[in-house]
């Protein structure tokens, strides 16, 4: 039985033998070239082959932003780490020194520091734990919402590849080639 006859290779499937009884239905996952298929709504189907092509096109274009969006979030929390490394600590009266907290570490070690033929005393500490970055009013509301913006654009791209469109699929494809070709040095590894 057909239940999207205009989506070619969508077809649902009740199977047969003892799985017929359970109710499931199987839908066969292969890709087609069908270029009346909608886009996120029935109202965005291509109607003939430029308006096909235009549905590529937006999807290369999306599929680039994404790329563009990784680059700046990765580009910006290096900004906001090197503006957390530069903080001043201002000690506060009664409580202990750096010095003098550092001289009482056990992990504090006294090393001897050569450059260029120039020797230097210096105190090693080991960092005890990972250090935790606080929750800033200025950054954590814009790293949410840019988190928010990159997962949407990515949501977006992969019900597009979920058409099983071949030429969906190509172009958004061919956006994330074209954006990591151009900022994929600025994005972190392990981001995709």
């Amino acid at each position: 039985m057909s239940v999207f006859p205009r989506h070619g290779g969508m077809d649902m499937d009740m199977g047969s033998g003892s799985d017929s009884g359970s109710g499931l239905m199987m839908m066969a996952m292969v890709f087609q070239t069908n270029t009346a298929t909608p886009l996120y709504a029935n109202s965005w189907t291509p109607r003939n082959a430029g308006a096909y092509a235009g549905t590529c096109i937006f999807l290369v274009v999306l599929a680039i932003i994404g790329r563009l969006l990784l680059a700046a979030r990765s580009i910006q929390e290096a900004r906001w780490l090197a503006k957390d490394m530069k903080r001043r600590y201002v000690a506060a009266q009664g409580k202990a020194s750096l010095s003098d907290r550092i001289s009482s570490d056990s992990l504090a070690k006294p090393m001897t520091l050569t450059a260029n033929g120039v020797e230097e005393s210096v105190i090693v500490v080991a960092q005890a734990g990972a250090v935790k970055r606080p929750w800033r009013f200025s950054v954590d509301p814009l790293r949410a919402a840019l988190d928010t913006v990159i997962v949407g654009v990515g949501y977006l791209l992969m019900l597009a590849v979920m058409t099983m469109n071949v030429g969906y699929f190509m172009s958004v494809l061919a956006g994330v080639f074209i954006g990591s070709l151009a900022v994929g040095r600025h994005s972190g590894a392990g981001e995709h």
